[in-house]
């Protein structure tokens, strides 16, 4: 195998400067205590979604273009988590504008564009999520429950179309990564009464490699350095510097001990603030 780490790749200087000025007013604009955040949320996809609609009058629009207006607004829309009994809704509603707006903006022309997007995750996340750490990296489509009960440590990466149900709470360590696809969840239902619902929290130790398609369930602690194999399916508690595969996930083989290798370049993506 080839050591391949992250190729630095460069953004054209007035794409680049336009890109800081704007992921910049957005985190200024956060900052203000005073920040109104459904009002916002409203404001930025609308001139993403329909530009030549900002400031016309909804009633000269078709029924059809003022529906599509009003999901530009998290106040007018409806959320799953909202449903659920347990939510605290006034940590929710601080939160609900940035998890639309993330969402959103996923499903934009700009979501697919990575420079800008790992950027402009990272400064919801840290407004989102309970703790995150540094240098946090989500591509697209990433998806949670209430986004409050994340813990997130440092260097933590997750990758395209990953189900984060944190209504139990999860708690993800430094380093850790998580493939595309794989779901790791905090919440089970009874099997004969599906209103019956635990929610015990789910943890993923420092350096955990969950991989593609695998899916944690509610309450499994990941054991430091260990990996959950492709499409396996961790049930129980995981052992260290071990890789588990399966359904029930089983461990199968230890990591060697000896990985040292020449440090590489740094992380393109990483946070250089």
């Amino acid at each position: 195998m080839h050591y391949y780490p992250l190729r630095n790749v460069p953004v054209p200087g007035a794409a680049g400067a336009s890109y800081d000025e704007w992921l910049q007013a957005l985190d200024q604009e956060l900052e203000r205590e005073d920040c109104d955040r459904n009002e916002l949320c409203r404001k930025i996809l609308t001139d993403i979604y329909y530009p030549d609609l900002v400031g016309r009058d909804p009633e000269s629009l078709t029924p059809s273009t003022r529906i599509a207006l009003l999901q530009m607004d998290p106040r007018n829309v409806t959320l799953e988590p909202e449903y659920y009994q347990e939510i605290d809704e006034e940590r929710y509603a601080r939160v609900k504008p940035l998890i639309w707006l993330w969402e959103m903006f996923d499903k934009s022309p700009l979501g697919e564009n990575v420079h800008l997007g790992i950027q402009f995750r990272r400064i919801l996340a840290r407004r989102i999520f309970k703790r995150c750490g540094k240098n946090f990296k989500a591509f697209h489509f990433v998806k949670f429950s209430f986004g409050y009960n994340l813990e997130v440590g440092d260097d933590v990466v997750v990758h395209r179309h990953v189900l984060l149900d944190d209504r139990g709470g999860i708690r993800i360590g430094n380093r850790a990564s998580i493939s595309d696809f794989a779901n790791i969840y905090s919440h089970t239902h009874d099997i004969v009464d599906p209103k019956l619902v635990a929610t015990p929290a789910t943890v993923l130790g420092d350096g955990v490699r969950i991989t593609y398609h695998a899916t944690v369930l509610a309450g499994v602690h990941v054991a430091p350095d260990s990996m959950v194999g492709a499409m396996a399916l961790a049930t129980r508690d995981t052992e260290p510097s071990t890789v588990h595969v399966g359904i029930p996930a089983k461990p199968v083989k230890a990591k060697p001990e000896d990985r040292t290798r020449e440090p590489g370049p740094g992380d393109p993506l990483a946070d250089h603030r």
